[in-house]
């Protein structure tokens, strides 16, 4: 399969500019599990001065500088810093980058926070002139959010949706039910809210926000079945199902497929499909 051919028509490349306000910069993270590294967004109004960064991303104070440099470069002052959610690939770096910046850092999670001001669903973080609308989007972790940059019809999506592939469900903080939730909300955004670009933290940018999302839906469907199926037919233990329904996929991700194999199970037993203790 091409990666023309792949859900959400990814692009060819990462990084640099990918709407009229929104700029990428690659960590070099690559990993089975950060695909080419965490995208380090850059956003802002075009006749602004002021910035604002999602995700200043790892520990690391070359690409930390990098980031800044980028935005002056670009004739803009980082502002603030946001934190989709807690993972040290995305937030590790948060408070050096604050400490760098003079910024707030602003996060769902107290424990993430620099300054008095949070994070919660249904806020408006309005910078230079710039307008993001922060969506709860739980599921991948309990503090998972995305942020809604209407002025461009994009949403900047974290790991809830992926450039490439599909995510973890990282259990028990994760949940399926919630991260189904979350998807269907932002499957709307794609049908009524104009969005139709997807800004991930990993991989290239999906110029088709519906097609990822409702592939996303369907894969966690197909998903669900097949570890129901696997319990029907006694398999019992996370391990012995991720051996059966994920023989195709690279076994150095098992371990993050277990986790969403938990998650599955916890899921099923919740709506009374298994009866698995």
């Amino acid at each position: 399969m091409t990666a023309a051919m792949l859900p959400g028509e990814p692009q060819s490349t990462i990084g640099g500019w990918a709407t009229a306000r929104a700029l990428c910069v690659l960590a070099p993270n690559p990993s089975p599990m950060t695909l080419d590294g965490t995208n380090t967004w850059i956003v802002s109004e075009p006749d602004s001065p002021l910035a604002v960064v999602i995700d200043p991303g790892p520990l690391d104070e070359a690409h930390l500088a990098r980031v800044i440099g980028v935005a002056e470069e670009q004739g803009k002052r980082v502002a603030l810093t946001l934190l989709t959610h807690g993972h040290p690939d995305h937030a590790e770096g948060a408070a050096r980058f604050a400490e760098l910046t003079g910024t707030r850092v602003r996060a769902l999670d107290p424990a993430l926070r620099l300054g008095d001001e949070g994070l919660a669903a249904g806020d408006t973080v309005t910078t230079g002139g710039l307008e993001l609308r922060v969506l709860g989007t739980p599921g991948h972790t309990g503090d998972s959010l995305s942020f809604h940059l209407p002025a461009d019809g994009a949403v900047l999506t974290g790991d809830t949706v992926l450039g490439r592939g599909t995510t973890v469900v990282a259990h028990p903080d994760g949940r399926l039910g919630d991260y189904l939730d979350s998807l269907r909300r932002l499957q709307t955004l794609t049908v009524d809210g104009g969005v139709d670009t997807v800004l991930p933290g990993h991989g290239p940018v999906l110029a088709d926000a519906r097609g990822a999302v409702e592939f996303y839906l369907a894969h966690r469907a197909h998903r669900l079945a097949q570890v129901e199926t696997a319990v029907e037919s006694g398999l019992r233990t996370p391990a012995e199902v991720v051996a059966h329904v994920y023989a195709d996929v690279d076994r150095s991700l098992w371990p993050a497929a277990e986790l969403s194999v938990l998650a599955q199970l916890d899921y099923l037993r919740e709506h009374g499909l298994i009866d698995q203790p």
